[in-house]
């Protein structure tokens, strides 16, 4: 049975999202949401007739808040709001984000607290359908009166101007509304306020940050395994015990998964009674680190679901009686959670990095530098560079956007998020760290090698078959770039993870 999402009525999670988006779910403006936009749109044309200044209805906009426009001039000024704000500059954005743009406004939209008109949402539910995605700018936003500017290039496409994506290339709007014969549509009082009010522009990174964050951690758990097994390092710092006396809740998850990736190892149990008494850090403290990670990963997936549910414009309308001019559009509850997921992300690729360095230093059983012949061979030395170029630039990312202001619309706007530019560098930062637990997939998996005919936990033998599948053992010297590549596409596709959830389901392993 299809699966049937009602915009403006039901809770949006992050999953839905992304279903939407990929059409896994149909999306509809149901009756009982038609009958809200309509109602609310009809108290804005009422007020939009009246002699009350109310905010965005009958005045202008920002520094202009004071200079009231007249009923003739109402609807010329919803186009040139979007006209206006059209600045932004750079690349596009993914298409799959400006996508998730458009789902979440038409979402908060359809609340009937905006005042938009029952025939704009319908023609950004067409966009939609006919799978035409406007063209997203990816800079220009500060974050605080919503994200205005990408926001405006979103909705240009509804009076016939901007660009799209469409059948795989841009083109104008005009050219797409001449190919189905379709007219731009009028904008009504308030509506270009209402359409470039909001959070979306964040909100919508933020989805795609938690779907991505989470299968960055899960296998950052998979990958650190991997790691212990190849170095032989010790499962005793995952015991539960030890845990509940510091019952975090990412800690208890990400021990409770390494128990998991460690049950049953041939490799384990051939070191149980050595003379080591306790592993570095990197091994040792995985559950402290990854799930401090998985904290900051909590937080942000609850904030980023409050905030795909709420009305995010202004001014809000309640009645012909009630409007509220305030500040639902500033971006700074999400922008602070993006800032420390960012962080997170981060933290995981530093001690990724320190785990592919201690690789490098072998043991009884694993070669130094992963290789056995080395002197004519510099064997993995030289990825851990690579690693941590990637470690060391992740830290410069790091600075937290919100913890910048910079006043605008002529100090109407004196205390802004910046939360934009911190959900465009979250994702940067989870590339260069999804590649950093690519190297040291690689390096494990070769130090895994090494151990044979012993065997680690079914899940991470699993894994290793997977990899060498695709990668083979080297022991000499040649050009790394490729197979590092092909190792990352299969972390960024969170293949890995799909090949352990497989092999734990198959075995009853409680994984994940």
């Amino acid at each position: 049975m299809e699966q049937i999402f009602k915009y403006g009525i039901d809770f949006l999670t992050v999953t839905d999202a992304l279903a939407i988006g990929s059409g896994k779910i149909k999306a509809i403006l149901d009756p009982e949401a038609r009958e809200r936009v309509r109602e609310c749109s009809a108290v804005v044309e009422k007020i939009a007739k009246g002699d009350n200044a109310v905010y965005g209805i009958n005045t202008g906009f920002g520094p202009l808040c004071t200079t009231m426009i007249s009923p003739a001039d109402t609807k010329k000024l919803q186009e040139n709001i979007l006209k206006s704000h059209a600045v932004g500059v750079g690349e596009p954005i993914d298409v799959e984000i400006s996508k998730l743009m458009l789902i979440l406004k038409i979402h908060a939209l359809a609340k009937g607290f905006s005042g938009v008109q029952e025939a704009t949402l319908d023609r950004m539910l067409w966009l939609l359908e006919v799978d035409a995605i406007p063209v997203v700018p990816k800079q220009g936003s500060v974050g605080a009166s919503g994200d205005l500017a990408p926001l405006s290039h979103l909705f240009l496409p509804l009076i016939g101007l901007g660009k799209v994506h469409y059948g795989g290339e841009i083109i104008e709007t005009t050219e797409l509304l001449k190919k189905y014969d379709m007219n731009p549509i009028l904008l009504s009082a308030k509506e270009g306020l209402a359409l470039i009010n909001g959070t979306q522009f964040m909100s919508a990174h933020g989805v795609k940050a938690v779907e991505r964050m989470g299968n960055l951690l899960d296998q950052a758990d998979i990958i650190s395994a991997m790691m212990i097994e190849g170095l032989k390092g010790s499962a005793k710092p995952f015991d539960e015990r030890l845990h509940q006396l510091r019952p975090y809740a990412g800690t208890l998850r990400v021990a409770s998964n390494m128990r998991a990736l460690l049950q049953d190892s041939a490799i384990g149990q051939s070191h149980l009674n050595c003379a080591k008494v306790q592993d570095p850090y990197s091994l040792r403290c995985i559950p402290q680190v990854h799930g401090a990670s998985r904290n900051a990963f909590n937080h942000l997936q609850e904030t980023v679901e409050i905030e795909i549910n709420s009305v995010t414009d202004n001014p809000i309308v309640f009645s012909d009686s009630t409007t509220i001019s305030g500040g639902n559009f500033h971006g700074q509850p999400i922008a602070l959670p993006l800032d420390y997921a960012c962080l997170a992300a981060a933290e995981i690729g530093n001690i990724s990095d320190r785990r592919i360095y201690l690789a490098l230093e072998g043991n009884e059983e694993v070669p130094k530098l992963l290789m056995k012949e080395t002197g004519i061979n510099s064997g993995f030395m030289i990825v851990q560079y690579t690693s941590a170029a990637l470690a060391s630039e992740n830290k410069g990312l790091c600075f937290p956007s919100s913890a910048d202001s910079i006043p605008t619309s002529l100090g109407q706007e004196d205390h802004v998020s910046m939360g934009s530019i911190g959900a465009r560098k979250l994702h940067q930062v989870m590339g260069n760290t999804e590649q950093i637990l690519a190297i040291e997939l690689f390096c494990a998996t070769q130090a895994l090698d090494y151990h044979a005919p012993l065997k680690p936990g079914k899940i991470l033998t699993a894994v290793h078959e997977f990899i060498r599948s695709k990668v083979a053992h080297i022991e000499e010297d040649q050009i790394m770039y490729d197979m590092i590549q092909t190792i990352a596409d299969l972390v960024r596709s969170a293949d890995i993870l799909r090949i352990a959830k497989s092999e734990a389901e198959e075995t009853g392993i409680p994984f994940g």
